[in-house]
């Protein structure tokens, strides 16, 4: 990396540390310099303004979480496994104490800046929705899933909604609950037997 590069790497993580624990109308760029510890000059080069550097901190953020789910798409022949890792590592990132701060400052300031909650959807639910819906697409190709009635990008919706639903709910109304990996566990067991029994052809077991 480039001594540009490093500077770059420095105001976004500082300002990752300032916009999620101010949220946007506290965080100042003076808290954002003294975080990074670059001077103002250097934050000013790159982004003239702060909603400027709060979107790219949502589309850094969003990079960040969507990045380990992309990469298990598909990793495995075996349905089960695959909806396993896909659910485990989607509550895993979104129930992360980043991932509801993010959300949490997201809901805080769209009703406000719309536009960074059409950014937040484009850069991170959006690209995983994609790339789920590609994988049940394939999976109702080789004759594993049934989606005709709702269509794959539909039963993909619901997927991810049954993992969501109970969970960031949770999350989101208890700001010092903090979900166990046997929890995560069993949210992501509980959504997939619905889905299985409302798409799965057969029985994947056999």
């Amino acid at each position: 990396m480039t001594t540009e590069d490093v500077k770059l790497e420095r105001v976004l993580q500082g300002a990752t540390e300032v916009f999620l624990q101010q949220g946007y109308t506290a965080a100042t760029t003076d808290m954002i310099q003294k975080s990074a510890g670059v001077s103002k000059a250097t934050v000013y080069t790159r982004y003239p303004n702060k909603q400027a550097l709060f979107t790219a901190v949502i589309e850094r953020q969003c990079k960040l979480l969507t990045h380990n789910i992309i990469q298990c798409l598909p990793q495995s022949k075996d349905i089960l496994s695959t909806l396993t890792d896909i659910g485990t590592r989607y509550l895993t990132l979104l129930l992360s104490k980043e991932g509801l701060a993010l959300y949490r400052t997201i809901v805080a300031e769209t009703p406000r800046f719309p536009e960074l909650g059409r950014i937040f959807y484009q850069s991170g639910p959006k690209v995983v929705l994609d790339q789920v819906t590609k994988y049940i697409t394939q999976a109702a190709n080789e004759g594993q899933l049934a989606v005709q009635q709702v269509g794959a990008r539909n039963a993909a919706v619901l997927f991810l909604s049954l993992l969501r639903g109970e969970s960031q709910l949770q999350c989101v109304t208890h700001p010092d609950f903090h979900p166990t990996e046997v929890l995560i566990e069993e949210w992501v067991n509980q959504a997939i037997i619905t889905f299985r029994q409302a798409f799965f052809v057969g029985d994947p077991n056999a």
